[in-house]
């Protein structure tokens, strides 16, 4: 499996981040192209990971087995348009990063039927430790799942969906997440300096602290739930704490928070998606 062509169209971070992964996870350099009109993207991922690089997206789609459209959303359908012949041709795996496009939009402008997977990775794949939904199209095949699924492990969690619309769910929790809980550390880090502590001690603490509590809940096999109770004493400093939390209605904050970020997301397909 690990013998598989890849091409990248974009030379991104996301793409960069999934090439690292990629290569740290035994595939071969050889077997990757990546297309960008920015030469000097190129050299950058050319010095970095020795793979095969070129301003001419048609020249590195032709040859691969799996095509990885990396570029940003309000670009993809002109370069979707541009590959239409190639795919249609050659028939490859397309698999498409780009936030809020949906497949039926994605398959049109590439020309019709094609084997796609529809990807929601988030930014923490840019250190190998990301959170990714894929969702394939019906000309999807097992083997082509499970192709399509060891890349993005290479980069961290991959789990699918088997419903296209629990994608605009995906990307308001995982897919803005990580801004909820940089925000989080954030007053963390000013209630601690307001507290007294000097803001290089406040940040490390906060920092470690969420760390921490996302390696307790990864390594448990309880819900976040219980671990909360498990360290919350009765009459205690956390019980105080969190009794604010709630009181300020916390909870209806986040779920409000993430069903304004799946609207917006649907919103937003409906614009790109247009014809």
């Amino acid at each position: 499996m690990k013998t598989a062509r890849l091409a990248f169209i974009g030379a991104g971070n996301m793409a960069r981040s999934l090439i690292g992964g990629l290569i740290a996870d035994g595939w071969d350099p050889a077997g990757i192209a990546v297309a960008d009109p920015d030469n000097e993207q190129l050299a950058a991922i050319q010095r970095s990971f020795q793979v095969h690089t070129n301003t001419d997206n048609q020249r590195v789609a032709e040859t691969a087995d799996v095509l990885v459209l990396a570029v940003k959303p309000q670009v993809i359908q002109e370069v979707a348009r541009d590959l239409g012949d190639t795919v249609q041709q050659h028939a490859p795996l397309v698999i498409s990063i780009a936030a809020g496009i949906r497949s039926t939009d994605l398959q049109r402008w590439l020309g019709g039927r094609c084997a796609l997977v529809r990807c929601m990775p988030n930014t923490p794949a840019l250190v190998q430790s990301g959170a990714t939904a894929l969702y394939p199209n019906a000309q999807v095949s097992d083997d082509q799942k499970d192709l399509a699924e060891t890349i993005l492990r290479a980069v961290g969690l991959a789990l699918w969906v088997e419903d296209e619309d629990l994608m605009d769910a995906v990307t308001a929790l995982s897919g803005s997440g990580p801004a909820y809980f940089f925000l989080l550390i954030e007053a963390l880090q000013e209630g601690g300096t307001a507290l007294g502590l000097d803001e290089k001690t406040a940040r490390l603490l906060a920092l470690q602290t969420a760390f921490g509590a996302a390696k307790m809940a990864l390594e448990s096999s309880e819900d976040a739930s219980v671990l909360r109770r498990r360290v919350t004493s009765p009459g205690g400093t956390t019980e105080k704490a969190l009794a604010v939390l709630e009181a300020g209605g916390i909870k209806t904050l986040f779920h409000d928070a993430l069903a304004a970020a799946r609207d917006r997301s649907r919103e937003l397909a409906e614009q790109l998606g247009e014809p």
